[in-house]
């Protein structure tokens, strides 16, 4: 990679090998890989049961720019902007290749030619553009449409529903005529040439935005439209550090790669598909976990976007939500109550795991959309989104499935979840799986709680269930083992028990967290899944040990496959592609472990603590309650600038947010635009919340 002096571009003179790590260009509709002739569209399966996997569309934009003569290439992937460009620089011309998924317009993708002589001549100067297209899909019988104003029209329908008596969603391609070769006249030193492409479900839909395409096209604005909606994007989110290059690059390929398969801030169609572990570029038969939504989306990838966008994190509330029929039949195919949400969902909520035993015992996903939920409410107090929104049918559902799933044990007197599959996957069939018993613990409290706040009668086995269910502790090691009979030692594939204490947050001391971090880190499989590392460096930051974290944390950096901050999902480059379930654990470290953030029922606690070679983290538009503030954390000192404060329960004076430091008490109130910079120092405690003292609801 070539040195570049803005971090947010990342440049080379030539692409990867593995051409599986081209960078992705998605916008939370489409996705696709650069020069891949197969690309993705959210929502389109093609498959039944454990064959669905995202359909292969044709991308009619594979095409590679080619001059005649020798020439200096240049790739870059501007993530200000969203933009890939190809540069080609001979002694004649220099021509430009540029790729991009139209942030704004999310059904519009564009290539745009542009060629500038380099000396003045009276030949004309052609390149050629080679194609790998063909108008063809192994899951979608295609075939022509009429051309709609000069453009190539294509219309088919998946093959197989993704349940018996489903639909099949029906896909349209419009674009624009792209030729063999492109000139340069005599006369002219440069010229451009736009083309567009349109995938929509409908014809009426394709035809719609093809002519809005033509029109941003012809008034000039197709490309400052898409740089205007990125630019809004990285107004309400930056996280930079001074101190680590290595670190702020990929700071910001986690960003821009996970915002990418996130739906537009004005998007209000409510057609988002969710977030598959290898994004919308992926996802084909048989490759990256066939484009399903696993609990990545929910616990991995959720929290650093919705600490910064409420909308974009509704967005996948309401994902489930749409799901909540396949969640009902999943229930009642086990026999029991409630809503079971899928191991792997596409677009019913039906399970869609090839493999049953995941979806069988894998129950822990059911409060991992809880926890999610629960977040959203704490960042926010959108009660919205839990009336009308049906959020409260998701967490009242997921309680009624914990209470039916639970068996009582008279012996212990508690309640067990008999044969579980943990997150660490090596194990199955197993009891009380430790993660599986608090997370159903939390979401039963929060079905309780949230019962309380709208006023619902709430069964009673919910609390009864919550209270008493067990919890695995080994009294004589004082640590807690994954699952009933698990053997100290034995070998763990991912993060697992260490997320009891984030994100989960169940009560314990310091030293049981340290036990617990002692006893899985040494036995955790290296050849695992990226996110784990992020899990051990948050535990190790909140017990002050900054340098271990950072250690540990940097142990992703073999997961960043050159030169475009493309993510594998094994440091050896195996696994999914573009692993966005890393790039969520590896900002959550930074996001929730540098500064200590958690969301709590009362208030946005934080507890700074920086590694020694990092002097500054910039954290900017982190939005709580609706009010949208800027973090700046030093070695000894931090500044909270307030840049925008809401007003609550729909009063013309807005609540006052204050500061407030734990060991003294001290209240310091935060004023729209004035800068708050107050001391740290290590293991402190602060939290950020309304001066009211009652949880306003």
């Amino acid at each position: 990679m070539s040195c570049d002096s803005d971090p947010y571009v990342f440049s080379t003179d030539t692409l990867p090998n593995d051409l599986r790590f081209l960078p992705p260009l998605a916008n939370g509709r489409l996705g696709w890989k650069v020069y891949n002739n197969i690309m993705h569209m959210g929502g389109v399966y093609n498959g039944e049961g454990g064959h669905c996997h995202r359909a292969d569309v044709p991308c009619p934009l594979a095409v590679k720019v080619e001059v005649e003569e020798p020439a200096r290439h240049t790739y870059s992937l501007d993530t200000h902007t969203g933009i890939f460009t190809h540069t080609m620089s001979s002694a004649r011309v220099t021509a430009t290749q540029s790729l991009y998924s139209h942030r704004y317009y999310s059904n519009l993708m564009v290539m745009e030619i542009l060629l500038v002589r380099q000396v003045t001549s009276e030949e004309a100067v052609t390149v050629k553009l080679v194609s790998s297209f063909t108008p063809e899909s192994k899951d979608i019988d295609f075939e022509s449409g009429p051309d709609y104003k000069g453009g190539r029209h294509i219309q088919g329908q998946t093959t197989t529903a993704e349940f018996p008596g489903g639909s099949c969603p029906a896909v349209h391609l419009l674009w624009t005529y792209i030729p063999e070769t492109l000139t340069l006249p005599p006369e002219q030193s440069q010229a451009r040439w736009g083309f567009i492409l349109i995938v929509a479900n409908s014809l009426d839909s394709a035809e719609a935005s093809f002519d809005e395409g033509l029109d941003l096209m012809a008034t000039g604005n197709l490309r400052p439209s898409h740089e205007k909606a990125w630019k809004e994007l990285w107004l309400q989110s930056t996280v930079e550090v001074t101190g680590s290059e290595s670190l702020s690059k990929a700071l910001i390929g986690c960003m821009f790669y996970l915002l990418s398969a996130f739906p537009s801030i004005h998007d209000t169609s409510s057609s988002f598909g969710g977030v598959s572990p290898g994004g919308l570029s992926n996802g084909g038969d048989g490759q990256d976990y066939w484009g399903h939504v696993f609990w990545d989306q929910d616990i991995w990838m959720y929290p650093g976007i919705a600490l910064f966008y409420p909308k974009l994190a509704r967005a996948v509330l309401e994902y489930r939500v749409k799901t909540i029929d396949g969640a009902k039949d999943n229930a009642q195919r086990q026999g029991l109550k409630g809503l079971k949400f899928p191991w792997e969902s596409a677009v019913s909520g039906r399970e869609v795991c090839p493999e049953d035993i995941y979806g069988q015992q894998e129950i822990h996903i059911n409060g991992d959309v809880t926890l999610a939920f629960q977040h959203y409410l704490y960042l926010t107090e959108d009660l919205s989104m839990f009336r009308e929104g049906q959020g409260s049918e998701v967490i009242y559902g997921v309680a009624d499935y914990w209470v039916s799933r639970a068996t009582w044990n008279p012996q212990e007197q508690k309640y067990h979840l008999l044969g579980v599959m943990p997150p660490d996957e090596y194990y199955y069939n197993v009891n009380n799986s430790v993660y599986t018993n608090t997370v159903a613990k939390f979401s039963l409290q929060f079905a309780v709680e949230l019962a309380d706040i709208l006023q619902h009668p709430a069964p009673k086995e919910w609390k009864d269930v919550g209270e008493h269910i067990k919890i695995p502790f080994d009294q004589e090691s004082q640590y807690h083992p994954e699952y009933d009979g698990y053997i100290k030692g034995h070998p763990v594939k991912q993060a697992d028990t260490v997320m009891l204490g984030y994100p989960l947050g169940l009560t314990m001391s310091p030293e049981i967290r340290r036990n617990d971090l002692e006893a899985y880190e040494p036995v955790t499989d290296p050849s695992g899944p990226a996110m784990t590392w992020g899990m051990f460096a948050i535990g190790w930051l909140e017990l002050g040990e900054a340098e271990k974290a950072q250690r540990l944390l940097e142990k992703c950096f073999s997961n960043i496959q050159g030169p475009f901050q493309v993510w594998s999902e094994s440091s050896d480059g195996s696994g999914a592609v573009n692993f966005l379930t890393g790039m969520g654990g590896f900002l959550q470290a930074v996001l929730f472990g540098y500064t200590g953030f958690r969301v709590q029922k009362e208030c946005l606690a934080f507890s700074p603590l920086l590694p020694h070679d990092i002097s500054e983290l910039c954290v900017r538009g982190v939005n709580y309650l609706g009010s949208q503030m800027d973090w700046l954390l030093r070695k000894d000192d931090v500044c909270i600038i307030l840049r925008e404060q809401a007003s609550r329960d729909g009063d013309a004076k807005p609540y006052d947010l204050v500061v407030v430091l734990k060991a003294s008490g001290t209240k310091i109130p935060l004023t729209p635009g004035q800068p708050v910079t107050f001391p740290r120092e290590p293991g402190y405690v602060c939290k950020l919340a309304w001066t009211s003292s009652c949880w306003p609801f």
